[in-house]
């Protein structure tokens, strides 16, 4: 719990409105004919609120309440038969409730939102019929009555369906929303955020999401029985009858038309669900009908609840008539643009080396992982000193991100072979949610950050139980990453570039011995990587080693000692940042080899099909192309290359019309004021693999408007197009093929519209040569019959063998443009494939 005089005030808030109620029952003031009423909505407020707050904090909905409100219910009924005292049947019922969420939170936590809810439906039923059946303890459809709960606290004796009950009822809503307050701002609940938001980022953190959900559910459960126990007490008489599944219904929409995860919501539901019967009757509709009605409308126009839409406007005065927080620090803090020099200093400068004496903090020998047939590792060995940078680089599908998640604990369901220690300790067998308190920190491609929390909690959930002197020390943390004037804000309100810096600091905090980075400059403009590189410099100077794998290699290879090559799961080479690409088998990862060249059409056109000028893109502010100019000419082949995250499959998309860029034009012309027709086979085929071959292509052509006889003239030449060993197989499930056969099939499936450009994203990817092979040569037929072929391909020397053009793509950046056949061209492209830099292109040739 978290207690300062904000979180207080507002706590207080609570049995304040409870003791003036009370008051007010007491003076008269109150019919005693509604104070029934208010009483069962106090009741009604507590399991609303436990639902709730489930929703909200874990984003598990439960139709299952119902049962846990009839245990406490039932307790009460028992207990007051054989003189249990009150506290006994309190502490019994929330026990009981307590163990049974714990078992449903646990074993819900493996499905989905759907399945938990019929694993909660399920166990309602359960229940409603151990009620019935059970009437030695429950009475059966004949009920059981309260009759009188003696307390040993000196609260007196409490008898089934009094005034007391009512009073107690009352005070009990008011201390347990009370306590909500401060949970509300703990770090349980942020925990709880965090696991419901991004399950895997969470384990690296130490948070594990089964145990918060089942910690969750059992809160809500004993929270839920122990309003049951109240419930018989107010009512003096128990029966299966309120515990229905149309209850547990009518819970969810209560919670929902509060507003879900708010305390005040749940005061709101707690009377929605006391009145609702005297509003069916006034309006003469069925208690159902107007339960739905009410849903419906808060669905559509309210659709945070009511409670939140009430408190907006609040909200607005408040700040127009209080300075903002941001505001009154906004002198003080680190503006979001500042370079590295502005960051306060109070650590070493950087070490550039690392000494060989140092220990090895990590040592991987042999290490194969495995998913189903295939090899994503095999036999992959490193070690890692202390205080050492340690960059591990290779092509798409090289194997990079699954020796991440090998250190991480995130491989899955993948098979893991061979061994790990980390500090003298076995890594494989430690849980991916111990491997934070081993010390490893771990960052994702993409800032995988916990969207419903701040930016200041994204690091806080980090701590099981957080004091002052945590909040203290990552004020410090967000300061120093340049994060400190947002630190109250969410992620989706700040720029791709902040979110990436929030992934750094969360994996920065607690200060971890190794810290894991996955791809940590991609999407960053210039400024932003000089910024990182510089941080990852201050953390090796405080000994802290690093493993980062990117494709950026200039800034990569600015902060590594040491550069490990991968391909296809393989070690293939290891040196220094300075020569570490001369090892020919890392430049032929990259490069690929220079075949026998294809036999181009020698006949192309001069008029552009495609005009692109002045293209750029962004992806919620990570930049994928910037200024882009290219003209695809009518019958050419060519070749868009670069390395992985260069930003090809978004031209891919521009160029196929598919993809609207933020800036810039696309022009297509075949002659005469015609536009080109272009269809696209996207990078991982993305067949339909439940269908057919045939049907597979009869889908295209359908979007395509493509039916009747011009449908079955399509499709007889396009089977002509594909292998014998497809054109006999068309009633096959695409998911039956082999991984060229299923690429070939997307590329008849782009043919069948009959397309002026054919665009084709990675046709190799993941192919054996063989089948590479047969993929171009059936491209470059293509060209020979007069189609336009745009090729991505990630492999230099492949663009080069088989394209009329090749454009080298370098951060979204045209870096080299030219025709294989010029002899200074090969040196150039290399040169802008590593390091985008045409200068250093231009000298180099």
């Amino acid at each position: 719990m978290v207690f300062n005089r904000s979180v207080l005030a507002k706590a207080a808030l609570g049995p304040a409105a409870g003791a003036v109620l009370m008051a007010f029952m007491a003076s008269g003031a109150i019919p005693a004919y509604q104070m029934y009423s208010v009483a069962l909505a106090a009741v009604y407020s507590i399991v609303v609120l436990s639902v709730g707050l489930l929703a909200g904090w874990s984003g598990i909905w439960s139709v299952g309440h119902p049962a846990f409100f009839a245990i406490g219910a039932y307790f009460a009924a028992y207990g007051s038969g054989h003189d249990w005292p009150l506290e006994a049947v309190m502490l019994g019922a929330v026990a009981t409730g307590a163990v049974l969420g714990t078992f449903l939170g646990y074993a819900g936590a493996r499905f989905s939102t759907l399945y938990i809810a019929l694993l909660t439906l399920a166990f309602t039923m359960v229940s409603l019929e151990l009620i019935n059946r059970w009437s030695s303890v429950t009475g059966g459809d004949q009920g059981a009555p309260v009759l009188q709960l003696r307390s040993v606290l000196g609260l007196g004796t409490l008898a089934g369906g009094g005034t007391e009950p009512q009073y107690l009822a009352v005070g009990a809503a008011a201390v347990v929303l009370a306590l909500a307050v401060p949970a509300a701002a703990s770090g349980l609940r942020m925990r709880l955020v965090a696991a419901k938001s991004h399950p895997l980022a969470a384990r690296t953190i130490g948070i594990a999401p089964e145990a918060q959900s089942a910690l969750a559910f059992a809160a809500s459960a004993a929270c839920t029985s122990f309003a049951g126990v109240l419930l018989g007490l107010i009512t003096g008489f128990v029966s299966p009858d309120p515990f229905s599944l149309g209850f547990g219904i009518a819970l969810v929409a209560a919670c929902v038309l509060g507003g879900v995860g708010t305390v005040l919501g749940a005061v709101a539901g707690g009377a929605y669900l006391t009145w609702n019967p005297s509003l069916s009757s006034a309006v003469g509709l069925p208690q159902p009908v107007v339960q739905g009605l009410v849903l419906i409308g808060v669905l559509l126009f309210l659709p945070g609840g009511a409670v939140p839409f009430l408190a907006r406007p609040a909200r607005a005065l408040l700040r127009r008539a209080l300075p903002r927080r941001e505001e009154r620090r906004q002198a003080a803090a680190l503006p979001l643009g500042s370079s590295s020099a502005d960051l306060p200093v109070d650590i070493p400068p950087p070490v550039r080396t690392a000494g060989a004496e140092s220990p090895a903090l990590l040592r991987l020998e042999h290490l194969s992982v495995a998913y189903g047939g295939l090899k994503a590792l095999e036999d992959a060995s490193l070690s890692v000193r202390q205080g050492e940078i340690l960059a591990v680089i290779g092509p798409n599908g090289a194997g990079k991100t699954t020796l991440l998640n090998v250190l991480s604990g995130l491989t899955g369901n993948g098979r893991v072979h061979g061994s790990a220690d980390f500090a003298g300790r076995p890594l494989l067998r430690t849980r991916a949610t111990a491997r934070r308190r081993l010390g490893i920190g771990r960052t994702f491609q993409h800032a995988e950050v916990f969207s419903e929390l701040t930016v200041a909690e994204n690091v806080l959930c980090t701590r099981r139980r957080i004091t002052a002197g945590h909040r203290a020390s990552v004020a410090r943390l967000l300061d120093a990453v340049g994060l400190a004037d947002v630190a109250d804000r969410r992620p989706a309100e700040l720029p791709f570039g902040l979110q990436k810096r929030l992934d750094l600091a969360r994996a920065m905090a607690e200060e971890p011995r190794l810290l894991v980075l996955d791809e940590p400059f991609g999407g960053l403009d210039a400024g932003e990587r000089a910024l990182l590189a510089d941080h990852i410099r201050r953390l090796q100077a405080r000994g802290t080693a690093v493993v980062v794998i990117d494709h950026v290699l200039d800034d990569l290879f600015s902060v590594a000692h040491r550069v490990l090559a991968f391909d296809f799961g393989r070690t293939i080479g290891e040196g220094t940042p300075d020569t570490v690409l001369e090892v020919p088998e890392v430049r032929l990862s990259y490069l690929g080899t220079v075949g026998g060249k294809a036999e181009l059409p020698e006949r192309v056109g001069e008029r552009s099909v495609i005009r692109l000028r002045g293209v750029g893109h962004t992806y919620g502010g990570v930049v994928a192309l910037r200024d882009v100019d290219l003209d695809v000419r009518e019958g050419v082949v060519l070749g868009v290359t670069g390395a992985n995250g260069a930003g090809k499959s978004t031209l891919a998309g521009v160029l196929h019309g598919s993809l609207h860029p933020a800036r810039g034009s696309r022009v297509t012309d075949i002659g005469g004021g015609g536009t080109a027709r272009t269809s696209l086979a996207p990078e991982g085929r993305a067949l339909f693999k439940t269908l057919s071959l045939r049907e597979n292509l009869e889908v295209a052509a359908y979007a395509a408007g493509i039916t009747g006889a011009p449908l079955r003239e399509r499709l007889e030449e396009t089977t002509e197009w594909l292998p014998p060993r497809l054109r006999d197989r068309m009633s096959t499930s695409a998911a039956a093929l082999s991984g060229g056969e299923q690429q070939m099939l997307a590329i008849a499936r782009a043919l069948i519209v009959g397309p002026d450009v054919l665009i084709v994203d990675e046709p190799a990817l993941g192919l054996a040569p063989a089948l590479v092979d047969e993929v171009y040569d059936r491209l470059v037929r293509l060209a020979h019959d007069g189609l336009t072929v745009v090729l991505l391909e990630q492999l230099l020397s492949r663009a080069m063998s088989v394209c009329h053009e090749v454009v080298v793509l370098h951060e979204g950046v045209v870096a080299a443009q030219g025709r294989p056949g010029d002899p200074s061209f090969a040196v150039l492209a290399e040169a802008a494939y590593f390091s985008g830099d045409r200068e250093t292109a231009a000298t180099a040739t």
